[in-house]
């Protein structure tokens, strides 16, 4: 008998995308699950008649949320009881489970996922897979993941869904969940998503004094093509000591001097709690 998955949030933007690929997936048996009636309807324009919740949870050898990060406190609630013993349930982001927003269940596995995304530098050469910055579609993508709670022999089982659900995948790195949430929110969100804005919001700022709109994009998305092949090492390049020299004064300027505490624990907590529970952090 083929495992069966019940996808949570089916209609969603990530759901959309796993249930893509599992309706491609004929080792498994997908059940698709929304509760609201809106979306429900989406999943029946796309020819797939939504499976009832509790009874989706109960049948399931893997659950997978693909639901807003606030959102899985509330429902894991619901569904952890209705789960099978041995069942898995699979969290694409560590938000929640770093929260401690989970029930307490010991007979069942907790496996949390996240995928990297298309790299900036790959060997894509499909037209469609360079323009593929989610992935899932056709462009190569890397993916963490963690066993969070559950035999140890469930990590290559959680490892086989996430290869099928994410594909095309290239390596995936087992991490802890602490470590996941290091790399987001902390990293990605809190310190490389705000810098990129800040980017974005320097471009317009060239622009509003004079320089031609297509002009300053192209003229910084070439340099931090540049930037990332000296930075990264992909290229065998140094910084020039202008540049040096211009970071070095734009630090003090731009950055608080105690900016690298957002790594620390207790930090990074506090924006997992904005996420699972919209609390303001100052």
């Amino acid at each position: 008998m083929k495992p069966i998955i019940a996808l949570f949030g089916a209609a969603g933007k990530m759901g959309t995308r796993i249930s893509r690929r599992l309706g491609e997936a004929f080792e498994y048996q997908s059940l698709y699950v929304e509760v609201g009636e809106t979306t429900q309807a989406v999943l029946r324009q796309r020819g797939i008649e939504p499976a009832d919740h509790k009874n989706a949870a109960s049948l399931a050898d893997v659950v997978i949320l693909a639901i807003p990060d606030k959102l899985i406190g509330k429902v894991s609630q619901e569904i952890v009881p209705l789960m099978k013993p041995g069942a898995m349930m699979i969290l694409l982001d560590p938000a929640a489970p770093y929260g401690g927003e989970l029930p307490e269940r010991s007979d069942i596995t907790y496996f949390v996922t996240h995928p990297c995304h298309p790299p900036v530098v790959n060997d894509e050469t499909d037209p469609v897979a360079r323009m593929d910055f989610f992935g899932a579609i056709k462009a190569k993508q890397h993916v963490v993941a963690a066993l969070m709670q559950g035999p140890e022999e469930d990590y290559a089982r959680g490892e086989t869904i996430i290869r099928c659900i994410f594909a095309p995948v290239m390596n995936v790195y087992r991490v802890t969940v602490e470590q996941m949430a290091i790399l987001e929110p902390a990293l990605s969100e809190t310190v490389v998503l705000t810098c990129m804005v800040i980017i974005r919001e320097a471009i317009d700022e060239a622009i509003k004094h004079g320089v031609p709109s297509q002009a300053a994009r192209d003229f910084i998305l070439g340099h931090m093509n540049v930037n990332i092949g000296i930075l990264f090492g992909y290229i065998d390049a140094q910084l020039s000591d202008g540049a040096k020299l211009a970071v070095s004064r734009a630090r003090e300027k731009i950055f608080q001097p105690t900016w690298k505490e957002v790594f620390e624990p207790e930090n990074v907590l506090q924006e997992v709690k904005a996420i699972t529970q919209s609390i303001t952090v100052r």
